[in-house]
């Protein structure tokens, strides 16, 4: 497995975010196209319904993919939360709370050794956005079982 970076750590399924939500959007388009262009003995109702089941489908792939990440983004936030009380001085301890979930998952990837100075920067209010976080990791603690 290639190492894992800031550069690299997004996870694509190509047959997932390309082909399936490309088809999802090919139906979608088509079927609009159908609702205000009809084809000879399609009626109205028809292709609105055609409208409505692309549409249905879209956002079924979309929660597919977003319910799952939110699971995720969960676990996530509780490992992180175990590995900071483990981790940090005992003065940012009772910080931990003040963290947003967005930062405290970024914050998953900073290595041990460099994780308390910068939950310290975090808190301190230097950088707060989780991808300003994520580039400030000098070493990467790479996530291979993210979805």
């Amino acid at each position: 497995m290639a190492e894992q970076n800031y550069a690299n750590h997004a996870k694509f399924v190509p047959g997932f975010h390309f082909v399936t939500f490309g088809i999802l959007v090919i139906n979608l388009i088509w079927s609009l196209v159908r609702l205000f262009w009809a084809l000879p003995g399609t009626n109205f109702f028809d292709r609105l319904l055609s409208v409505a089941v692309a549409v249905a489908l879209a956002l079924m792939a979309w929660y597919l993919r977003t319910f799952p990440l939110k699971a995720q983004d969960r676990v996530i936030r509780l490992e992180e939360t175990l590995r900071l009380e483990r981790l940090l001085p005992p003065d940012l301890r009772p910080r931990i709370a003040d963290l947003r979930p967005g930062q405290l998952i970024a914050l998953r990837f900073a290595s041990d050794d460099e994780l308390p100075d910068l939950t310290r920067a975090v808190l301190a209010g230097e950088v707060t956005k989780p991808d300003e976080i994520k580039k400030r990791v000098r070493t990467w603690r790479a996530d291979h079982f993210r979805m």
